[in-house]
C-alpha cells in the first residue's frame, strides 16, 4: 500500500500559502501595521488571514495586547515550518523558472575533433560564463555518428564538419554554419614539397594518402576526393586513422600525406609540416547541428552565442 494511502484527510496540511506568509511576516514585525504595510494590504485583511490560519491550528499564534504583539508557544514552534516551506517553494520556483528559461538544467554537446581546435572552446567558455548552472555534457565524436546521436536524442546538439546538405530520414535536424577553413597539406617534415610554404594540390598525385574512413563523416572524405579529383588525380588511401592526431602521427611515420582542415596545425608536431594549397578555393564547413522541435531552451542559448561567435569571426 502507498504510504500517502495511509495518512488520514484530518493530518493533511490545509495552509493557504497568503496565511502562511502573512504568519512569517507578522511573526518578524511583530506590528500589524509594520506587516500590513510590507505584504501590501490593509490591516484588516491581515487579521482575517492570522485568524483562519489560528481556525486550522486550534490555537492563537499571536498575544494581542495593547501596543505589544508576540509569539504565543504554538506561534514559537509553527514559525521555524512555515519559514522552511516558504523557503523551500521559493526555492522551487525559482529553480523551475532557471529550468523553463535555460539557466539551468543540461546541455549534452557532441564534437568532431578538429572542431576542439577552432571554434570549441572559445564557444564553451563563453556560453558557461553565461549559464553556469548548466550542466555540458561534452563528447567527441566523428561527424557521422553525431547524426545519428541526434536523431536517437542521445545528445542534444552537435559541432560536425561538412554538414550533410538535407537531413535524412529521423527527427528532422537544423544545421547553422560557425565556421569556414581552409584545407591545408599535412607532409613529413622532411618531405621534399614540406621546403616551400604553398604545395600545388596536383603534385601530390602520386603520394599515398591517409584521410578519415568515410564511414566517419561521409560529406568531409567525398569533399577530399573531390578536391584531389578537380586537380586531375583519385588519392591513393594507404591508410585510413579516424583522430586528425592519429592521422598526423601516419603522416610523421612516413605513411604517406593528408588533407587536413587548417585548424589541425595548431597540434604543432615536430615532424609534420602543414602547408597552405594551390589552388586556394574550397572550403570546409564546422556547423552546428540540432533537433529543429527540441524543447530545450539551452539548446536555443547556444545557437544563439554561435551567432554571436560568428559574427565576430567574419568581423576579423
Amino acid at each position: 500500500m502507498d504510504v500517502s494511502d495511509s495518512v488520514a484527510p484530518a493530518e493533511r496540511p490545509e495552509l493557504p500559502l497568503p496565511q502562511l506568509h502573512a504568519f512569517a511576516v507578522l511573526a518578524d514585525e511583530l506590528h500589524f501595521g509594520r506587516a500590513a504595510a510590507r505584504l501590501g494590504i490593509a490591516q484588516p485583511p491581515l487579521s482575517q488571514q492570522i485568524r483562519r490560519l489560528e481556525e486550522k491550528v486550534g490555537h492563537a499564534l499571536f498575544v494581542r495586547e495593547p501596543g505589544r504583539v508576540a509569539l504565543t508557544a504554538a506561534g514559537r514552534e509553527l514559525l521555524p515550518a512555515a519559514q522552511r516551506a516558504l523557503s523551500v517553494l521559493s526555492a522551487g520556483l525559482e529553480a523551475a523558472r532557471a529550468a523553463g528559461d535555460g539557466r539551468s538544467g543540461r546541455l549534452r554537446i557532441g564534437f568532431a575533433a578538429s572542431v576542439a581546435l577552432t571554434v570549441l572552446p572559445g564557444l564553451l567558455r563563453t556560453f558557461r560564463e553565461r549559464f553556469p548552472a548548466v550542466r555540458l555534457d561534452i563528447r567527441e565524436m566523428t561527424s557521422a555518428p553525431q547524426l545519428a546521436a541526434l536523431r536517437d536524442r542521445s545528445i542534444d546538439v552537435g559541432l560536425l564538419r561538412e554538414p550533410p546538405t538535407a537531413a535524412a530520414d529521423g527527427p528532422e535536424l537544423g544545421f547553422r554554419t560557425v565556421l569556414r577553413e581552409r584545407f591545408v597539406a599535412v607532409l613529413p617534415a622532411a618531405h621534399p614539397l614540406a621546403a616551400g610554404r604553398v604545395v600545388a594540390l596536383d603534385a601530390l598525385a602520386g603520394e599515398p594518402f591517409v584521410l578519415l574512413p568515410r564511414a566517419a563523416g561521409p560529406q568531409f572524405h567525398d569533399q577530399i576526393v573531390a578536391l584531389c579529383g578537380a586537380a586531375g588525380f583519385v588519392p591513393r588511401v594507404a591508410q585510413h586513422a579516424v583522430e586528425w592526431q592519429t592521422v598526423c602521427a601516419l603522416v610523421e611515420a612516413g605513411f604517406g600525406v593528408s588533407l587536413a582542415p587548417a585548424g589541425v596545425r595548431r597540434m604543432r608536431l615536430r615532424g609534420v609540416a602543414f602547408r597552405a594549397l594551390a589552388p586556394d578555393t574550397v572550403r570546409t564547413r564546422v556547423a552546428l547541428a540540432w533537433r529543429v522541435t527540441d524543447p530545450n531552451p539551452a539548446v536555443a542559448h547556444l545557437l544563439a552565442l554561435a551567432g554571436e561567435h560568428g559574427r565576430a569571426g567574419a568581423g576579423r
